[in-house]
């Protein structure tokens, strides 16, 4: 079965594309081996896809409207003889995006679809997330989730889901992916405190406060917005949660927050 990896190069994609060596990656700009795909170009669409029965669909980022860039692209994989979507969706309802329920159902309209939903990823402690930002600037956690708490999942353990997803036909439906505990950003913060040996705290703040964090750090509205929703929920315990699919479906345990934290202690500074 001839794969490809949509966002094979971002935090889900790349660990991926590892699994799964023989995968086609797609990127905009691509790198030697991958294949161009841009979701603003629909002429990527069909060569992309050429050949492919598989496909790993990473949705355009930031956008509460996907089915705008998607539609054209179901059209073309239906065309190729698409069979397996993969969607990396997520266990957080963003408020007021009809769209994405429209994405969810475009996959499910597909011959074989497969729905990931993952809790919040682990990496947004990392790199240039919002959450990353205040973490090393001023060792401080800001959110308007309140005391809510979220399964927290490593995203190399969403990629082990998807490779086995990809890959193995017994395997559908939809599947609600956490890390194995449930975490408040104040247990967070108190993780990484003691993982770090800084003074790592949590803040708490009103949602219009958070949806204007998430501006100046480049998120667009009316998406900011609509993530900044989303501790809401979070605060009403919308995704106090834990499963136990990630185990069941690549045979192992998910890593733990403790222990993504003393893997990446140097970048948590």
């Amino acid at each position: 079965m001839s794969t490809l990896l949509l966002g094979g190069t971002g935090t889900t994609g790349r660990p991926l594309s590892r699994l799964l060596p023989e995968a086609a990656v797609a990127s905009r700009n691509p790198g030697p081996g991958q294949v161009r795909f841009d979701w603003t170009e629909p002429s990527t669409f069909a060569p992309a896809l050429d050949g492919v029965r598989a496909v790993y669909l990473v949705p355009p980022l930031a956008e509460l409207e996907p089915m705008r860039f998607a539609a054209p692209f179901f059209d073309a994989a239906r065309a190729a003889g698409v069979r397996r979507v993969v969607l990396l969706g997520s266990l957080i309802v963003l408020p007021d995006a009809p769209g994405v329920a429209e994405l969810v159902a475009a996959v499910r309209s597909m011959p074989e679809p497969v729905v990931l939903r993952p809790s919040g990823f682990m990496q947004n402690l990392l790199g240039d997330h919002p959450l990353a930002e205040g973490l090393r600037e001023r060792d401080e956690l800001v959110s308007a989730a309140g005391d809510g708490r979220l399964g927290w999942i490593d995203a190399a353990d969403v990629s082990a889901v998807a490779a086995r997803a990809l890959t193995d036909p017994a395997v559908s439906g939809e599947h609600l992916l956490t890390g194995p505990e449930a975490l408040s950003y104040g247990e967070v913060a108190e993780v990484l405190a003691e993982v770090t040996g800084r003074p790592i705290r949590h803040r708490t703040m009103r949602t219009a406060e958070r949806a204007e964090v998430f501006r100046a750090g480049g998120i667009p509205e009316p998406f900011a917005t609509s993530l900044a929703g989303v501790d809401r929920g979070i605060r009403n315990g919308e995704e106090d949660l834990v499963t136990g699919a990630v185990a069941e479906l690549t045979g192992r345990a998910p890593r733990s927050l403790r222990e993504f934290a003393a893997a990446h202690s140097g970048e948590l500074g």
